[in-house]
């Protein structure tokens, strides 16, 4: 059972890694090209989409199934499954988890509550100037720290159980 949940655990790792990198390659610097009305308008729509029931099971469930492999896998004297599953956890959890909860979905809602329709073109420019360059330093961590949370995933995948 462990095996079959550390499988699936490293799946929505390569997932969200996957999703926070295609992000940082092409979604932002693309959005990044027009101009800020669209930028805003661009911006609001994608965070909206995004918030469906596929990509929360994946984003909140992996943070659940780290926990527990981590607690399944403790054992002692601890093995290197377990530390890299552990470190795998505490990566995901801070650097991308506590990092979205504090940073990204902060900025996301001022997006949000944004009324586009009456604002004018110097306070779309100044929202933008404010928002984007913080939004995608944020997202290059979560990149970072997913995809490194995914490698030691797959280490623990490749482990006999020492």
């Amino acid at each position: 059972m462990n095996t079959i949940t550390l499988i699936i655990t490293t799946l929505f790792s390569g997932l969200i890694a996957g999703l926070f990198y295609a992000w940082s390659i092409s979604v932002t610097p693309g959005i990044g090209r027009i101009n800020d009305e669209s930028y805003l308008r661009a911006f609001q729509s994608m965070n909206r989409a995004i918030i469906n029931p596929v990509f929360l099971i994946v984003f909140m469930g992996l943070v659940v199934l780290l926990i527990y492999l981590s607690y399944s896998f403790y054992a002692t004297p601890q093995t290197t499954r377990f530390w890299f599953i552990l470190s795998a956890a505490l990566l995901y959890i801070g650097g991308v988890m506590l990092l979205t909860i504090a940073g990204n979905i902060p900025l996301n809602n001022s997006l949000e509550a944004l009324k586009i329709d009456t604002m004018s073109a110097d306070q779309m420019a100044a929202f933008r100037t404010g928002f984007e360059s913080k939004w995608n330093t944020l997202n290059t961590i979560r990149t970072v720290c997913s995809s490194a949370s995914f490698l030691l995933l797959i280490l623990a995948c490749l482990q006999n159980n020492n």
